[in-house]
């Protein structure tokens, strides 16, 4: 089957990667179509903030189901396939297990065989994760660090990227993984924990409140700015071999820092206002986070600008307005 040249299709176009995502396609002139399990009843919320709502061709597509795939793949026939569709929290993963894995391990292999049963010459991007390799200590992990995932979420998403390897190798589909480490934006749900300390830094700045209840302090992460990580998803299929890539900053800080940092950009002491409560953490979590983006530097040509502390003012920021445009 001919494919369209021009076309990509963001599958999980609602959520914050999808979003900057589509923004990048349309910036770059390609016609873009995106994906939600029932486009009717999906806000989009995301694609309208960022004024390209009307931009997006939208569809209905269940993920894990082989004719509603099949279907939306040969009406597009897109050149490009972005899967960033499944459960993403982590915590999350731990009350539903079952849902999580399923949602991403049996909706990327779907997406590969609907694509190798019609014969299409697309390029398949697959979303995989840090988590994938749990606690990395002191050792920054690369391409080659081996997996060791502590959450339903990991396990999930370590099973997709070797099911994507293994369509690469075995039928020579063009299939590519990001081990993406954590990005953030303004696009990220409350229920992530660094959105959960901007807007508790906010309120505590505005007096809504004196208290912000967090677990544990000592995890530490590599974090990073999602505009400029959708870039190197792009890249990874605009390229002519295929090959997964770890994109990070290759800096890691504690979340005592990103909370320190928080709390001093509005002028406080964050020791005065954060308590620890055994509430707030997981059956298992990584401790410590590292990365080495070194290959997508030399391959892709890629480097993250945003560090953590840049990030934390560019969400402080962006809050902030938020806030003052609604009243």
């Amino acid at each position: 089957m001919q494919i369209d040249q021009s076309a990509a299709l963001i599958i999980g176009v609602s959520g914050q990667d999808g979003a900057y995502l589509a923004d990048l396609l349309l910036a770059r002139g390609l016609s873009v179509h995106g994906s939600s399990r029932d486009k009717e009843s999906a806000s989009f919320a995301s694609l309208k903030a960022m004024g390209i709502f009307e931009g997006v061709r939208l569809h209905s597509v269940a993920p894990d189901d082989f004719r509603s795939v099949a279907a939306i793949l040969k009406a597009v026939r897109p050149r490009y396939i972005f899967n960033l569709a499944a459960q993403s929290s982590v915590g999350l993963s731990f009350e539903q297990p079952v849902e999580t894995i399923d949602s991403i391990m049996h909706a990327t292999i779907t997406i590969m065989e609907a694509v190798r049963f019609l014969g299409l010459d697309s390029r398949i991007y697959n979303a995989s994760s840090s988590e994938c390799f749990g606690n990395t200590n002191d050792k920054p992990a690369d391409e080659t660090t081996s997996f060791s995932p502590r959450s339903p979420y990991a396990v999930g998403k370590a099973a997709a990227f070797w099911a994507v390897a293994n369509y690469r190798e075995a039928y020579g589909l063009f299939t590519c993984s990001g081990i993406l480490f954590n990005h953030e934006s303004p696009m990220r749900p409350k229920r992530y924990v660094t959105q959960k300390i901007v807007h508790g830094v906010l309120d505590i700045r505005d007096r809504k409140t004196d208290i912000l209840e967090l677990g544990s302090l000592d995890m530490s992460r590599d974090w990073g700015w999602a505009p400029e990580y959708v870039d190197a998803m792009w890249r990874m299929v605009d390229r002519d071999v295929p090959e997964d890539f770890v994109i990070a900053t290759g800096e890691t800080h504690s979340l005592q820092d990103f909370v320190a940092a928080a709390f001093s950009a509005v002028g406080l002491d964050w020791r005065e206002h954060v308590r620890i409560s055994d509430a707030f953490r997981r059956p298992t979590d990584i401790i410590i986070s590292r990365a080495n983006p070194d290959k997508a530097k030399r391959l892709l040509g890629w480097t993250a600008e945003t560090r953590m502390f840049d990030v934390v003012e560019k969400l402080l920021a962006a809050e902030s307005a938020r806030r003052a445009a609604a009243r």
